[in-house]
């Protein structure tokens, strides 16, 4: 398979294979899917191609497709296709960023042409990433996983180091601090890149069905398996596997998965053929493992086996000073999602975006930005845990500096409209930035500032 490829999804098997040599008659790389869960499997930051989906299907549909598609990188072409003339439908995928929308019938040409455009325009899109990144502005990393405290500029240096490499990594992290983002990045800057990333969510799989869903089987393994099957691990071969939330998997599965880690193979349920596996393994914990281990939950050789290397995703709470910063940007982005206009946030409401716990880390945060985005309560009916009792003077330390930081970053790093709006002396604003660690650098844009 090229890098720049066409992945066609239809459930019907005679318009998917009809329509891939028809495309491939024009020259185009294609790769047809009957699901649209596997397509998701392929996609991600450094994706090169485009994607051709049917929209009703069965399981998960084309506008459904298009949401996940936009989750991971909001600039990959979709086009969708239907034969069924919903005008409203083609609207909607409209709002939502679809790059083109097709009717039943098309000519094969008109298709070509369109998927022709869509590849240049990615081609374009991951260019201009490259460029901005040889110019000393933010790398791919760093717009996914931004923030200028001392935890996350750690963090990406660690996840940089680790993802040219092939190594096993444990991702460990709160609820919601991003550790799948985390994973896809180590996934898209490894040389695997361009093979599956396959997800597991260990808390997720029917426990009477998990060996067949990890290994596979043959026809006959048990009663119901008709025919045989790739299991999850198979399916990702020369790619990477994210098992999230490893300590959910079973404790007598874990002794399995050891032998899988130990020597990259596996045995089909019912085969005694060993299949050999070229993978890379990336696992997920909310919990402490070394505690599941104590428990006796947790099987002490796996888990060294897994921590070769170990990344730690810091909270809200670890890097309140990102707040603002990763708030405007979660507001660009959602108002990018949603098609509405450019949102200007008043520094009255950073300041008390930047006060708030955020139990539910940046998943909560994204939560907030999207409803300011789409005119509605920022409240949601999630508790917002507000900070304990604090001291009057730590009260109003707390304060000041939400004010300055707001300011910081509604003004993109620049200095005199920050003291000059305050009422401060620019000696006084440098003085109470180095008091509270700020950084000029507040802004989401480029790394240029004026004074």
């Amino acid at each position: 398979m090229s890098d720049a490829r066409v992945l066609l999804v239809d459930d019907e098997e005679d318009m998917r294979r009809s329509t891939a040599q028809a495309l491939g008659l024009f020259g185009l790389d294609v790769d047809t899917f009957s699901s649209a869960e596997d397509v998701l499997e392929l996609i991600g930051y450094s994706f090169s191609g485009v994607v051709i989906s049917d929209i009703r299907m069965p399981g998960m549909d084309g506008m459904t497709l298009l949401q996940r598609i936009r989750e991971v990188d909001a600039e990959i072409p979709v086009i969708l296709v239907t034969g069924h003339g919903d005008v409203q439908l083609a609207v909607k995928a409209m709002r939502e960023g679809v790059y083109d929308f097709l009717e039943k019938p098309f000519t094969a040409q008109h298709l070509a042409a369109i998927a022709r455009r869509a590849l240049d325009r990615r081609s374009l899109v991951l260019e201009n990433r490259r460029l901005r990144a040889v110019a000393g502005k933010r790398d791919d990393i760093e717009a996914r996983l931004p923030g200028r405290t001392q935890a996350m500029v750690d963090l990406r240096y660690r996840l940089r180091a680790i993802g040219a490499t092939d190594a096993d990594t444990l991702i460990i992290g709160q609820t919601g601090v991003g550790k799948e983002v985390v994973a896809r990045a180590l996934h898209d800057i490894s040389a695997r890149a361009d093979r599956p990333l396959v997800a597991i969510n260990c808390a997720a799989l029917p426990e009477n069905l998990i060996e067949s869903e990890l290994f596979g089987h043959e026809a006959g393994a048990f009663p119901g398996a008709l025919r045989p099957r790739y299991g999850k691990f198979e399916h990702a071969r020369g790619g990477t596997i994210l098992l999230d939330e490893i300590g959910s998997l079973p404790f007598d599965l874990q002794a399995k998965f050891l032998r899988v880690l130990q020597e990259r193979v596996i045995t089909r349920l019912g085969s005694n053929e060993i299949v050999p596996l070229d993978v890379r393994f990336i696992a997920t914990s909310k919990v402490n493992l070394e505690a599941e281990v104590a428990a006796g939950r947790f099987r002490a050789d796996l888990l060294y086996r897994l921590n070769v290397a170990t990344l730690h995703v810091p909270s809200l709470a670890q890097r309140k000073a990102d707040i603002p910063l990763l708030f405007l940007q979660l507001v660009r982005e959602a108002a990018a999602r949603y098609m509405r206009n450019d949102i200007d946030v008043p520094p009255s409401l950073i300041t008390e975006i930047a006060e708030r716990a955020w139990p539910g880390n940046v998943r909560e945060l994204r939560n907030a930005a999207d409803r300011l985005v789409l005119g509605l309560d920022l409240n949601s009916d999630e508790a917002q845990t507000r900070p304990e009792k604090q001291r009057l003077a730590d009260k109003v330390a707390d304060f000041e500096r939400g004010i300055i930081a707001s300011a910081l970053a509604a003004h993109g790093g620049a200095l005199r409209p920050v003291y000059e709006l305050l009422g401060i002396s620019r000696k006084t604003l440098y003085e109470k930035m180095q008091k509270y660690g700020l950084d000029k650098k507040l802004s989401v844009g480029d790394d240029d500032y004026a004074a």
